[in-house]
């Protein structure tokens, strides 16, 4: 069997449960198919005050860490904001290659390109192996500086780049040069097993909504990115036309405190509900329990709640970035021009009023993740091959 060493940066943690679902959901997946091995390289931010990474809530996992399904091999590699930010690959390959090596791998695979990709990367380098690197969205999207020239290097030097949509394959090649033979489109799956439609009365009568509330999801991280700001603003103006109407927003995040004071501040408390991050099943309960799921992003590759939303049986209005055209339709959902909110406002307004076919959205999605492990491999065994 192929033995794959799986390097990422995201896995769900104790702290933050909704990060890295579906990276969890690739490796276990190909783990059926192969010796899989997943190194989890955390950053580790020196304690001092104000420092601390921007886009995610802050926490560790010890060498103890374990999850269902996956061998799993969990460190940290020191870094400083900004100011490592050219080393951080290398820093972090240093600490990866040993590790790597003892596990003797017939491929390195890694998701995140920079630095993630970069050390893994060069770990394959020194051990004579190939290495095939997984872009997610924002790892292409949202590059600048050093980041970008780092990106960049790595996508010259990759033996194979798999992308998670149409559209960032098309990024890859037009925006950084990647070598088109080199380039694989792998779209996410979801769990059939976990996101399918529920009975919404009961749903609703467990988690303790109104059978008659029109209610607004989100499920996500809490970042500025994710559009929660225009979500709030929208939902404010649709508010206040409806009393029936209630958002749910679903997840964690470095927003979180900045959410609860917009949402005051708009005088919406009591009309928006903020579990925390959620387990899949919870999730999936949510998303059932829903009128319609919003996903508002400024930029995405491929966003998985999208799908697991519309495998549910779920109308979704998001925005028109990254891959998110390759999965929504006029039968299934709504898209719109990022970062404004009164667009988001009439395109909640209309999903609402809107009699969907609630059965044939949920029926129309198919894609497993044992799909994408398929695919995986099969790019896995071409690059070693060739």
């Amino acid at each position: 069997m192929m033995r794959i060493a799986f390097v990422t940066p995201m896995l769900p943690i104790p702290h933050d449960l909704t990060r890295g679902r579906f990276i969890h959901e690739t490796a276990k997946s190909l783990s059926k198919l192969c010796t899989v091995r997943v190194f989890f390289q955390q950053s580790r931010y020196p304690k001092l005050p104000g420092v601390g990474p921007r886009s995610f809530l802050e926490g560790h996992v010890g060498s103890d860490y374990s999850i269902d399904g996956l061998d799993v091999e969990a460190f940290t590699y020191p870094v400083f904001p900004v100011i490592s930010r050219a080393i951080n690959g290398h820093v972090s390959s240093m600490v990866l290659t040993p590790r790597v090596a003892d596990f003797k791998p017939d491929v390195v695979l890694a998701y995140w390109i920079y630095p993630d990709g970069f050390a893994a990367l060069r770990a394959a380098r020194k051990l004579g192996v190939p290495c095939v690197v997984g872009a997610l969205g924002s790892d292409i999207h949202v590059r600048s500086g050093v980041n970008d020239r780092m990106t960049r290097q790595t996508i010259a030097e990759v033996d194979g780049l798999l992308t998670v949509s149409e559209a960032m394959r098309r990024t890859a090649i037009s925006e950084f040069g990647a070598r088109p033979d080199r380039v694989h489109t792998i779209v996410n799956g979801f769990n059939t097993g976990v996101f399918y439609p529920r009975d919404q009365v009961s749903i609703r009568t467990k988690l303790g909504i109104s059978l008659d509330e029109k209610m607004i999801v989100y499920v996500g991280r809490f970042v500025e990115a994710k559009g929660l700001r225009e979500l709030i603003q929208a939902f404010q103006q649709l508010a206040q036309k409806d009393d029936k109407l209630s958002l749910a927003l679903i997840g964690d995040g470095v927003m979180k405190s900045k959410l609860h004071d917009l949402i005051d501040a708009a005088g919406l408390r009591g009309r928006v509900r903020i579990p925390g991050g959620q387990p899949p099943d919870q999730v999936a309960e949510w998303m059932c329990a829903a009128n319609v799921l919003t996903l508002p992003s400024w930029s995405e590759g491929y966003p998985n709640v999208v799908v697991e939303g519309l495998a549910c049986g779920r109308p979704v209005v998001a925005t028109d970035v990254g891959g998110t055209r390759e999965i929504l339709n006029e039968r299934n959902g709504i898209l719109i021009e990022p970062r404004k909110s009164d667009v988001l406002q009439r395109a909640l307004d209309q999903a609402l009023r809107t009699d969907w076919d609630l059965s044939a959205i949920a029926e129309s999605m198919r894609r497993t993740w044992d799909d994408v492990a398929v695919e995986t491999l099969r790019i896995c065994k071409q690059v070693a091959a060739r």
